[in-house]
């Protein structure tokens, strides 16, 4: 660390890792300490370290074809590119989307869903015109009409990336956003909910429609193209709401004709226990937009036939995405479904949970599948915690002011809850 420090800002590392020696669930540093990883290099290894289905893959001439000759998919896609389309996003696309757009990390998959709300409200107000001059010279001095005044709502505490689009709809720390110039969009509040559950319906009831309905009065106040919201508010501190929360906010939406954006980059690729976690909300129509990355390990957003822009290269970039991750993404997909891991999320994921609420040592234990976590008692004490249990020999991560999140693979069993729960025992 201190050699790389030489080159690289290293006051964010935890430790070294031996990625070679790594295997499943369990990671090892460069000191030869084998630790069972609960965090995933942030919640985006979905099978396991070194998984024989990638170390095939990568025997594969197509893969290596791809490894030797990175294509720009937007002029150049290889043959079989439209295959890993296929077996890798299509395949696995949420209910109701027919297309996808791939990008190089979740960062750029929300800024380009972003610029396709806006390329979309300004077509629509705009009807079958071309631009018009004005539009043409005044965005290339980024003024009205050209560039306008048009936002994005999203929420207190969310986090979407750290780009300037991304960033400016992200509130889950100041340390994020402190000194970068922002777009003054608007943000709503996200309902607290309070746990148990069952305990506390009316309150939570209360604080949901209290978010909804200043949703309403900020779409009253500001040119909106759409609202992008997380299913789990993951970097926020694990921020839940109901299924009828979120069925009312896409409402909310088509009456007042703006996007609905599901940020799935952590919670996509079945770390709920379905593979897209708006999948447990029963929506009555498809949301507009899903942006994804992490566990997928490619990047992108699904969307439909109506949102592509009127002309060529207004999405687009050079690499638009990767074939080599597709070829992985399409390699996950195919161990979720041969492994049936989503099974094995929503069964380990139950067990847990039960295990960790019965611990009065922790406070608002919450949980969907196995994207489980709960807060301790203050921000030094959870912070405490976190090096204590890498020193015991699992590794967790924090998110909010006190929140532990717990982020296993897919492939994280009983045995593995168990030696969890013992160490968090000592640690405790």
């Amino acid at each position: 660390m201190t050699q790389l420090d030489n080159y690289q800002d290293t006051r964010s590392v935890f430790f070294v890792a031996d990625f070679e020696k790594s295997k499943g669930n369990y990671i090892v540093d460069a000191d030869g300490n084998a630790m069972l990883d609960v965090f995933a290099q942030i919640a985006s290894i979905p099978v396991g370290y070194n998984n024989p289905a990638f170390l095939n893959l990568a025997k594969e001439p197509a893969f290596q074809t791809a490894l030797a000759n990175r294509a720009a998919l937007g002029v150049n896609p290889n043959k079989d590119w439209v295959d890993s389309v296929e077996k890798a996003f299509m395949r696995v696309a949420p209910a109701g989307m027919s297309n996808v757009f791939t990008v190089m990390c979740g960062s750029c998959a929300n800024e380009n869903a972003f610029k396709t709300a806006f390329m979309y409200k300004a077509a629509k107000r705009r009807g079958d015109k071309d631009f018009s001059l004005n539009e043409l010279q005044s965005c290339m001095h980024n003024q009205a009409p050209g560039s306008p005044d048009m936002a994005i709502l999203s929420f207190s505490r969310g986090f979407h990336g750290r780009l300037f689009g991304s960033l400016a709809a992200t509130s889950s720390k100041a340390l994020h956003k402190v000194d970068i110039p922002a777009f003054n969009w608007p943000k709503a509040t996200f309902p607290q909910l309070k746990y148990p559950l069952h305990m506390h319906q009316e309150h939570n009831s209360q604080v949901e429609q209290q978010s909804l309905h200043e949703v309403e009065q900020l779409l009253n106040k500001h040119d909106v193209a759409a609202i992008v919201v997380e299913p789990i508010q993951s970097e926020g501190g694990d921020n839940h709401a109901s299924p009828h929360f979120f069925r009312q906010l896409q409402a909310i939406c088509q009456k007042n004709d703006i996007l609905f954006i599901i940020d799935e980059v952590q919670t996509g690729a079945g770390a709920t226990g379905t593979f897209w976690a708006h999948e447990a909300w029963d929506l009555p129509s498809p949301p507009d937009m899903v942006t994804f990355s992490k566990k997928f390990q490619a990047a992108g957003f699904y969307l439909n036939r109506r949102l592509r822009p009127t002309k060529p290269y207004r999405l687009y970039n050079t690499w638009m995405g990767d074939p080599v991750r597709a070829m992985q993404a399409a390699a996950i997909v195919n161990e979720i479904e041969d492994k049936q891991l989503l099974n094995n999320v929503k069964s380990t994921g139950s067990y847990l949970q039960h295990h960790l609420s019965g611990n009065n040592k922790l406070d608002s234990v919450r949980g969907q599948g196995a994207f489980i976590a709960f807060d301790l008692e203050s921000p030094a004490k959870r912070d405490k915690f976190l090096i204590d249990m890498r020193q015991l020999g699992v590794n967790v991560g924090g998110c909010g002011d006190k929140t532990v999140r717990l982020r296993p693979m897919l492939t994280f069993q009983k045995h593995h809850a168990d030696i969890l729960l013992e160490t968090m025992e000592r640690a405790l």
